[in-house]
């Protein structure tokens, strides 16, 4: 029973929680950069484009580093991983202008970014694995 259990925490639970806490630190700065451009400059999907893009090396740099193990050449996994990213990208970009036509997503930019960020981060994780990890 508890080799079940700690088998389940290590191949399950403690490789998201690395990837979340890895992710938390970019995450903060997304969302920083995400709500300064749309309170100062642009609507929420060019904000969106830009903080994503800003923040998604830095992501790769701090994942081959802390969650995941490199397993072929660095070039091509940095390859994969930024088109997984750009992939990411367009698919966060689709729910925040989905969700913006909506007056309370609108008005609650934070929790619109927070919302879209839940449901990107299990396809990151699994994608950017695959990547890194060929599983």
């Amino acid at each position: 029973m508890i080799e079940r259990l700690y088998s389940l925490l290590r191949d399950f639970i403690f490789p998201k929680l690395r990837f979340a806490f890895a992710s938390a630190f970019v995450t903060v700065l997304d969302y920083f950069f995400y709500l300064f451009l749309f309170y100062f400059f642009f609507s929420p999907v060019i904000s969106n484009i830009i903080s994503y893009s800003l923040l998604m090396i830095l992501n790769f740099f701090l994942q081959k580093k802390f969650v995941f193990t490199l397993k072929g050449r660095s070039r091509i996994i940095f390859i994969q991983s930024m088109i997984f990213s750009v992939i990411g990208l367009l698919l966060s970009t689709l729910l925040i202008g989905g969700l913006n036509k909506f007056n309370f997503f609108y008005e609650y930019q934070f929790a619109t970014k927070m919302l879209v960020t839940g449901i990107i981060f299990f396809y990151n994780y699994y994608t950017k694995r695959f990547a890194f990890e060929g599983k």
